[in-house]
């Protein structure tokens, strides 16, 4: 079956490079990829998949930093009038955006989950001619967001797997589902999607990242581990404005709340057990020079070798903050604005992928035990399934890169999609293959 899915893979490339293209240059923030997300669901219906979208799959509970409502329906507006299809628009009111498709096999068999991310960052893309989608016309024409991290080519590469897969259906048993999950940036989407038990069920679960720590085309990989727990706040100080010459003793400070919050967070003590870290990148306060503060604004990131770890980072944030507001008598919101988990491959699983990706000798270099020394919310998805029983793993597909990921002049080599696709679709082939 190798050699089939290899002369599928190779024929797609080129349809795979537009549809990477084509996302490139309409990208969407988190929360608002209404285009991409319906020309998914919109492909994988016409393969034979069964779409579930909307409220199906997104547990609004769940969602964290969502954009406000006028927002959401500004962007299912821009979509529609890009190419949307508002069948699927309205299927995804509120922001929800995510896809799970799914395919049934004709014999019983295991479970195998593929999941790929389609949000594109907040990031001015290059004008640039130096800068190859400015100067070959597939640029974003959504100004402000950018595809600067791969999702466009992660999309895409889903999509060529689904089709192969489809067009070897009757070698295969079980079942596969197709996660496209939105809002990756600022790790907002998957547990949303978790929280629904979408991976409950899964025997095997592959996630997959170009490039990252995998810089050139034709690296792999496939023995990750040290994913960081994370939490991401905003915290709304709320004082009392008063003027700061005449009667400053009636004002709430909420500026001097923030400022406090601020250097004691930096003072929290770190975890004996492994990394532990905070960092406050935003703060806003005030309204005038000669006016007591009346509000204040800090947002801010703890992370953590483990889920514990970040825990005590995040919890001791929180009672900071609240001290913080105490301290002024002001009030304070605190609202999470995005989280992942801690987690590692299961070693089972990435040495298959290993095995394979030997077997398929479609890689110049498969590096060895790969520190992640970030986080990926697709470690909600990892982790749900490693409790459940089940075996995940995920992969860095290594490419060329033009300029570093969330940078303006980020681009990748597109000759790595076919490299993804092929091991991917192989990998799943291999889990899911009739064994007489």
């Amino acid at each position: 079956m190798d050699k089939k899915i290899l002369e599928l893979a190779h024929k797609l490339q080129a349809k795979t490079v537009l549809r990477r293209r084509d996302f490139h240059q309409y990208a969407e923030a988190a929360w608002t990829e209404f285009r991409t997300a319906s020309i998914v669901a919109e492909t994988l219906e016409k393969l034979g998949y069964h779409v579930a979208v909307g409220e199906e799959v997104i547990a609004a509970a769940a969602m964290m930093g969502v954009p406000s409502a006028a927002e959401i329906k500004k962007e299912a507006e821009r979509a529609i009038a890009q190419g949307a299809n508002p069948k699927w628009v309205q299927k995804m009111q509120g922001g929800k955006t995510g896809i799970m498709a799914t395919y049934v096999f004709g014999k019983p068999g295991p479970t195998v989950v593929l999941r790929f991310d389609m949000d594109a960052n907040d990031v001015l893309e290059a004008a640039e001619d130096s800068h190859r989608p400015y100067r070959e016309n597939f640029a974003s024409i959504n100004k402000g967001i950018m595809h600067a991290c791969g999702h466009d080519g992660h999309t895409a590469i889903g999509l060529a797997v689904a089709e192969i897969l489809s067009q070897i259906k009757d070698e295969l048993k079980g079942s596969v589902k197709m996660i496209f999950q939105p809002a990756e940036e600022g790790v907002r989407g998957a547990k949303a999607m978790a929280a629904k038990g979408l991976v409950d069920d899964a025997d095997y679960f592959l996630g997959m990242h170009l490039g990252f720590k995998a810089k050139k085309t034709g690296q792999l990989a496939c023995n990750m581990k040290g994913f960081l727990a994370t939490s991401k706040y905003d915290a709304l100080f709320t004082g009392m404005p008063a003027h700061a010459g005449a009667a400053p003793e009636t004002g709430k400070n909420a500026l001097l709340a923030a400022a406090a919050a601020v250097l004691n967070l930096q003072a929290i003590s770190r975890h004996s057990e492994g990394v532990s870290r905070i960092n406050v990148g935003v703060m806003s306060a005030g309204t005038g020079r000669n006016v007591i503060p009346p509000n204040a604004t800090i947002k801010f990131e703890t992370r953590g070798l483990t889920t514990k770890i970040n825990e005590y980072m995040a919890g001791e944030a929180l009672r900071v903050i609240q001290g913080a507001a105490l301290m002024q008598g002001v009030e304070v919101s605190v609202f999470e604005m995005g989280g992942a988990a801690a987690c590692s491959n299961s070693s089972k699983l990435a040495q298959m992928t290993e095995k394979l990706a030997k077997r398929l000798k479609l890689f110049g270099e498969i590096m060895p035990e790969c520190d992640f020394g970030a986080s990926e919310d697709c470690s909600y998805f990892m982790e749900r399934v490693q409790h459940q029983g089940g075996e995940a793993a995920y992969i860095l597909v290594g490419t060329d890169l033009a300029a570093g990921h969330h940078d303006a002049h980020f681009d990748f080599d597109e000759a790595a999609l076919e490299l993804a696709v092929a091991l991917i679709s192989a990998a799943a082939a291999d889990l899911l293959a009739f064994k007489n």
